[in-house]
């Protein structure tokens, strides 16, 4: 019996396709580096939402299997994202990306 509270793929796909949108959003329109880079794990945080659902959808692990190396690859991604985040600030005393263009000099 169905009720109004079973959650289905659909209801994942659209969640996904909001955080989608949002990252997307944040990724074009802001300016400062950390919130580009919360914005690119919100876009791998969705991609993960579809590959869990529709593993969970067809029976098998391989959606998870694919969960787990995107989170590592957002780790890797964060950590060097950091990295060079503190090495702009470091240069030019500030996050913007305009003032990104280069890091040497």
């Amino acid at each position: 019996m169905s009720t109004l509270l079973d959650v289905g793929t659909l209801h994942y796909l659209v969640l996904s396709a909001l955080l989608f949108l949002i990252g997307t959003i944040g990724i074009v329109v802001r300016r400062n580096m950390i919130t580009v880079l919360m914005s690119i794990e919100l876009v791998l945080n969705s991609v993960n939402i579809n590959l869990i659902a529709f593993s969970f959808s067809h029976g098998d692990l391989t959606g998870q299997i694919f969960a787990i190396f995107t989170i590592a690859v957002a780790a890797g991604e964060a950590a060097v994202g950091l990295g060079i985040l503190i090495a702009l600030f470091r240069l030019r005393q500030t996050t913007e990306l305009d003032q990104a263009r280069e890091l040497s000099g």
